[in-house]
């Protein structure tokens, strides 16, 4: 337990990072706008879109190699890549630069998020997945708060280059402490757990996971495992419902201190600020209560953590209108702490429900598709539309998709719930 306990800590520290990492550049949309780069609200967009897509097109590579490789030596080498790249993008000296620094981040950040939930699943039994992931996620928020706090803060006084440089630093020891974590069996801790609603033989793709694969089984298998994933109905719809959300999250992540500044006239630094402690306060809290609330009630349903998701993200969705197109300052606040404490709540929930729903060998394989897909069309997408539209009409007005897209991801959580309990009664009527 002491060895789970530390690796957990350990992974949810980088988690942190990687998120302050992400979210610095949002604190500093306003001074690079400004720096002699020369800037368009598009160009700031396509700084997050860089380095998703990178992130994304190598999301799957990394995941085949996290269910067959030593997951912390590839942890470790992701961590020490981003932070090399993200201290390197405050030497940028053009639109060009910046935007290839911001993407090779990408390729750092696809080896630790894919690899990382799959190794707290073996670290930990079936019962606290909940709240394991709801402790691993918490740092999202986290991270993302200190990115909007210390990016503008350190802007402030230092300059958006030295954001750059206190955000990257920090990695070096975090990949050495990567190196300390043992790698346990994949799917020890799912012995004797029942996974009716799961696809594919588990026992037989064990026992060929432990084998030695050359070079040209490994592809061959690695596809079967893409291809099984895209069968599992469940896992799917879960997974198109988190591409909807983080397109939502993912655009009110990037814009909204630059929403405030130009749209409630919130001096830079105070919204930046104001935000960031939003952030802090309803994502530490939403995630720790969804994770609990999330393992409470999978005591009664296998499908609690889809439902409580759906019906927590369509609650948001009303608060997230009321936020973005009230004009009192007052509504904002209370309506943005309501949004956000909503959403949140999902974050523990939803990524259980994606490991749950598949084999312990091919986890890392599912998240890795997982993170393709819902950054892809998620927060790949967000940003750069909603700097399109901005520079089109306004930010004010850019932002009004955010809360259709809350809309469409609740809904989709209620129906892959609908479908694993429809596919968790075929599995239990099959003969044998």
């Amino acid at each position: 337990m002491r060895s789970a306990s530390f690796g957990l800590a350990v992974l949810s520290f980088i988690n942190l990072f990687s998120y302050l990492d992400r979210y610095v550049v949002s604190a500093l949309i306003e001074s690079l706008k400004h720096s002699n780069l020369g800037l368009s609200d598009a160009n700031l967009g396509s700084l997050m879109t860089g380095f998703l897509v990178v992130y994304t097109l190598t999301a799957p590579i990394f995941g085949a190699l996290g269910d067959r490789r030593s997951r912390p030596r590839l942890i470790a080498l992701g961590v020490g890549c981003w932070s090399l790249f993200t201290a390197l993008s405050g030497f940028s000296w053009s639109y060009l630069s910046l935007l290839a620094a911001r993407a090779s981040v990408g390729v750092g950040e696809a080896a630790y998020v894919t690899i990382a939930p799959s190794l707290l699943a073996d670290y930990f039994p079936v019962r606290q997945r909940g709240r394991v992931m709801a402790i691993f996620f918490c740092a999202i928020p986290m991270g993302a708060a200190l990115g909007y706090v210390v990016g503008g803060l350190v802007d402030r006084h230092y300059g958006w280059r030295m954001a750059f440089f206190v955000a990257g630093v920090p990695g070096v020891l975090l990949a050495a402490l990567c190196l300390l974590l043992r790698d346990p069996p994949r799917g020890v801790q799912d012995i004797g757990a029942l996974h009716a609603d799961a696809t594919g033989a588990a026992d037989a793709h064990a026992g060929a996971a432990a084998t030695q694969f050359s070079a040209r089984l490994m592809r061959k298998e690695t596809w079967a495992t893409y291809v099984r994933l895209a069968h599992n109905k469940p896992y799917v719809l879960t997974v198109l419902g988190y591409a909807a959300y983080t397109f939502a999250v993912g655009g009110l992540g990037v814009w909204m201190p630059a929403f405030l500044e130009r749209a409630r006239g919130i001096p830079r630094s105070e919204a930046t600020v104001s935000f960031g402690t939003i952030v802090l306060i309803t994502g530490f809290l939403g995630t720790f209560i969804g994770g609990w609330l999330g393992d409470y009630c999978a005591k009664y349903s296998r499908q609690a953590y889809l439902w409580l998701s759906a019906i927590a993200t369509l609650v948001a969705a009303p608060f997230v209108w009321v936020a973005l197109t009230a004009t009192s300052h007052t509504l904002y606040m209370a309506c943005m702490v309501a949004a956000q404490l909503c959403l949140f709540l999902s974050t523990g929930p939803i990524n259980a429900a994606t490991i749950n729903l598949v084999v312990g060998t091919e986890r890392a394989s599912a998240i890795a598709l997982q993170v393709f897909v819902i950054h892809f069309l998620g927060d790949a997408l967000s940003p750069p539309l909603i700097g399109a539209l901005s520079d089109h009409f306004s930010l004010a007005q850019a932002v009004k998709i955010v809360p259709i897209a809350v809309v469409v991801g609740g809904c989709i959580w209620g129906w892959a719930a609908r479908a694993q309990q429809q596919a968790a009664g075929a599995a239990s009527a099959a003969p044998g």
